[in-house]
């Protein structure tokens, strides 16, 4: 195979994401995908395939982007693999656990690079919030709180394919943003969730088979415990994540629209508000979402230079995927039955 570049299947806004992010990094997107030619033609991405298949069979990729609706990227990922490709993929990495494990297995079956894209991780202030947890510098961890709010779908008059449950999976709030919540707060704390006691609720009637709210308690196997809100439904909350640790000894916080501050706060002493001082840029100068997707790519390509997964990867794996989809299933069931629901491995 031609050491060449990317492939991008998806021509929606995650695909141009990925697209500025690898040109940023020095990847050639050597042809993207979309749902017709005529929708790649027009998408301003460059080269296209006429299908996924005319994609699989063009020596010059290296690598698969999936950025598709989530009902394909199981059997997408799973031919891209096949086809001795690495794969980067949006989430969810699958709509339930049986695909998601199968997507693991095969991975390492065919020892590629695999990735999802849970990308809040790399804000170099969520980094730093780690190595505050993991150096003890909070103490016991004892509770772990935030939200994710936006106000993309508030009106009735709001649509998109993630609405239907049979395009987008069963959970649209909890697995569109809830994931990368989720994802971001087992990274900084080091813990994983155990159980959980979730309410969904769905705010339009017409919405019926999918949640625009949900309110979720977690235990988390270190002993934290955990409050969770999550809404799509929320007018003037564009992209807010927000993510607050107690600890016996100090406490943090981070939020999306403030990625350049990490609060935290004390006891006996006065409040700190720690501003970023790594990354690519001094500080001073912003970085934000694109800059993560970059530092996100930067690690993965790392990896497929070497062409071979690494033994600890520094980015989120098939393996943290999968962790969603476990976290997602209990979450629904929990909601359903109105109870503690245990997390499933």
């Amino acid at each position: 195979m031609i050491d060449t570049g990317a492939a991008i299947v998806g021509t929606g806004l995650m695909g141009r994401v990925h697209a500025e992010a690898l040109a940023r990094i020095g990847v050639p997107v050597v042809g993207v995908v979309g749902s017709s030619s005529d929708r790649a033609a027009a998408s301003g991405l460059g080269a296209y395939y006429c299908s996924f298949e005319e994609m699989l069979d063009d020596p010059r990729v290296r690598s698969v982007h999936i950025c598709s609706p989530n009902h394909l990227h199981h059997a997408q990922a799973m031919a891209a693999m096949r086809a001795g490709r690495h794969v980067v993929c949006e989430k969810p990495l699958a709509l339930n656990p049986a695909h998601a494990h199968e997507l693991i297995a095969a991975a390492t079956d065919f020892g590629v690079v695999n990735a999802v894209c849970f990308v809040s991780r790399f804000y170099p202030l969520c980094r730093q919030a780690a190595q505050n947890v993991s150096s003890g510098s909070l103490g016991s961890l004892r509770l772990v709180t935030g939200s994710y709010f936006q106000d993309w779908l508030s009106k009735d008059t709001d649509t998109n394919w993630r609405l239907d449950s049979q395009l987008g999976g069963p959970l649209r709030t909890v697995g569109d943003i809830g994931s990368h919540w989720l994802d971001l707060a087992g990274f900084i704390t080091g813990q994983r969730v155990e159980s959980v006691m979730a309410d969904l609720t769905t705010a339009l009637p017409e919405r019926s088979d999918t949640e625009d709210m949900a309110g979720i308690l977690l235990r988390f196997d270190g002993g934290a415990r955990g409050v969770l809100t999550l809404s799509q439904v929320s007018p003037g909350r564009k992209n807010h994540l927000a993510v607050e640790l107690s600890g016996s000894d100090a406490s943090l916080r981070w939020d999306s629209e403030s990625p350049e501050q990490l609060w935290i706060g004390h006891r006996d002493e006065p409040n700190q508000l720690r501003l970023r001082d790594t990354g690519d840029y001094p500080a001073g100068h912003i970085q934000g979402y694109p800059d993560a997707f970059k530092a996100f790519f930067r690690a993965v390509y790392d990896a497929i230079d070497a062409d071979e997964p690494p033994d600890q990867p520094d980015y989120p794996t098939f393996a943290d995927g999968f962790e969603q989809v476990l976290l997602a299933e209990a979450i629904a069931e929990s909601a359903r039955l109105e109870t503690w629901v245990s997390v499933q491995r």
